[in-house]
């Protein structure tokens, strides 16, 4: 998780930062704010002390906690010093027209641009102001000259403003500054800290659709939140993520290469397509079982009715596939030594244990993620799972109730400790090249 320390400056736009604050500490990054004299005029610093749980910077050499350094720092006067060399990003949101510019030439009058100035890591600016302010050449101009000082610049919105004038101003949604951060974070990672860097991993989500005629189709309920937080955590160790989705109501995720399927035939394309490429899999999709052998030209009418017969069909098994494809080393036919890791996932309403070890085995599988839709906290269209863990040769590990993106996190861990494993085994790659993999 990363220091993140956010300056507000005087906007209305002020009270977005809040939910800035109150994201990332709750996403568990630490927070630290500095707020500018104007900034304080808008939304109090015991706002920010709250959503942060941290002291807020108001004034260089003011009296108090707000003013000086935290409970473990230096005093008051140098917080400024700390706090930069302490922040892994800078977020100034929002950033006025009279910030700008001190940033733009230097001015390091305040806590802020006296922090600004002492700051060497990756850095974002989030314009606020009124839209004849934001085009003023002069305005223009200090951005252009923060852009080449490194800066990045999340553009402000077009719309109405506070002013009731219309036009380019209105500051970024929150949501858009934390994808924006996030990727700014993840470009300025130290590598040794990103497991998966170098490696290509490839997941697949959500529930696949078999149609019946054009208005009705077979699915279930999966909502693709399981594939979806492992793709982002993935993402975030530094691996090259495709993400195979059938259809779900989730966005696909900012960095990720997503390849959007409808049918389980169409879900097999994608995936063996991309497979041979791809060092970690990992098949947390839930894919139908079973098609309709034909699909009807018309929607089946009900009149006359009382019954309705319909003939299934097996769809390929993904997993399976994958499974007998997988690469464990040099293989008949392939010149290619880079071992493939697989693991796949298995929902059941009984037997959970004897069922997973059947798959795992009969798949091929390096890793199988198994849980009961019947324990409270699994299942479909949960924020957190109960899962129990195989590996061959081991027993099963049943884990506790967990949120999904630390599982992921977790799955994400041991397959990349199995693959390293693999990587090893392989005489033609030395000591150096595994730890540096």
């Amino acid at each position: 998780m990363a220091h993140i320390l956010l300056g507000v400056t005087g906007s209305i736009a002020a009270f977005k930062a809040c939910h800035l604050a109150s994201d990332w500490t709750k996403a568990g990054h630490e927070v630290r704010v500095v707020m500018t004299a104007a900034g304080a005029q808008f939304v109090t610093p015991l706002t920010f002390n709250a959503l942060t749980h941290n002291p807020v910077r108001t004034a260089m050499f003011g009296h108090g906690p707000a003013a000086g350094a935290s409970q473990a720092g230096p005093a008051a006067g140098i917080s400024h010093i700390e706090d930069a060399k302490w922040a892994d990003l800078l977020v100034i949101a929002p950033a006025s027209a009279d910030v700008i510019a001190k940033i733009a030439n230097g001015i390091a009058d305040d806590e802020l641009t006296s922090t600004v100035l002492a700051y060497e890591g990756p850095k974002m600016l989030c314009p606020a102001m009124n839209t004849h302010m934001y085009a003023n050449p002069s305005t223009q101009r200090n951005l252009a000259t923060c852009r080449a000082d490194g800066w990045s610049i999340v553009e402000p919105e077009s719309g109405v403003l506070a002013c009731q004038d219309v036009g380019k101003g209105r500051m970024e949604e929150p949501a858009v500054i934390e994808k924006a951060a996030a990727a700014l974070l993840r470009a300025n990672a130290d590598p040794s800290t990103l497991p998966l860097k170098g490696l290509n991993v490839l997941v697949t989500a959500g529930p696949t659709q078999e149609s019946l005629d054009p208005v009705r189709y077979l699915t279930n309920h999966s909502t693709g939140k399981m594939g979806y937080a492992i793709a982002e955590k993935a993402r975030d160790m530094g691996a090259a993520v495709t993400l195979v989705s059938g259809p779900t109501a989730l966005e696909a995720p900012e960095g990720v290469d997503t390849v959007r399927v409808t049918s389980a035939q169409d879900m097999f394309d994608a995936v063996s397509a991309r497979f041979e490429n791809a060092d970690i899999t990992i098949m947390a999709a839930a894919v139908g079982d079973f098609r309709a052998e034909n699909i009807h030209p018309q929607k089946i009418k009900k009149q006359g009715r009382d019954t309705l017969e319909l003939k299934l069909v097996s769809n390929p098994d993904i997993l399976a596939w994958a499974g007998s494809h997988k690469r464990d080393g040099v293989i008949a036919g392939s010149d290619d030594p880079r071992p493939q890791v697989l693991c796949g996932f298995a929902m059941e309403t009984e037997h959970l244990v004897e069922h997973a070890e059947q798959k795992l085995s009969e798949k091929h599988c390096d890793m199988l993620v198994a849980n009961n839709l019947n324990d409270r906290g699994a299942g479909f269209a949960t924020d957190t799972n109960v899962v129990t863990v195989l590996t061959p040769g081991a027993a099963p590990e049943p884990l506790t109730l967990m949120g999904k993106a630390d599982l992921a996190s977790l799955i994400l861990g041991r397959l990349a400790v199995i693959h390293a494993n693999k990587l090893a085994e392989q005489p033609m790659f030395d000591a150096d090249f595994v730890r540096e993999a």
